[in-house]
């Protein structure tokens, strides 16, 4: 079982939501790849990249040099669950402004 609280905290970032995003539509993806698409240094990459992995959310193995990063469908799927469980499709979750 992973720790719902640690997902959502892990892609409560800008940054590290949107290298979920690109995780999600592209698939496994090296380090060297998500900088091109991001204004930020390796070791800032690398700190993000940590507490994805940590949170349990993104799985890396190493190829040669590079770290290759993925979505852990296993964690997604039980984030997806809680989520569904906690806001269900009947309420509201945003209310328009008058």
């Amino acid at each position: 079982m992973y720790d719902i609280v640690k997902m959502l905290k892990a892609i409560a970032d800008g940054n590290r939501y949107k290298i979920f995003n690109l995780l999600i539509d592209n698939g496994e993806t090296c380090a060297c790849e998500l900088l091109k698409d991001f204004n930020i240094s390796q070791p800032t990459l690398s700190r993000h990249m940590k507490v994805m992995v940590d949170s349990g959310l993104i799985s890396a193995r190493k190829d040669a040099q590079w770290m290759k990063y993925s979505v852990n469908p296993e964690a997604l799927k039980e984030l997806k669950d809680a989520i569904s469980v906690t806001v269900p499709g009947d309420i509201p979750v945003m209310r328009k402004a008058n």
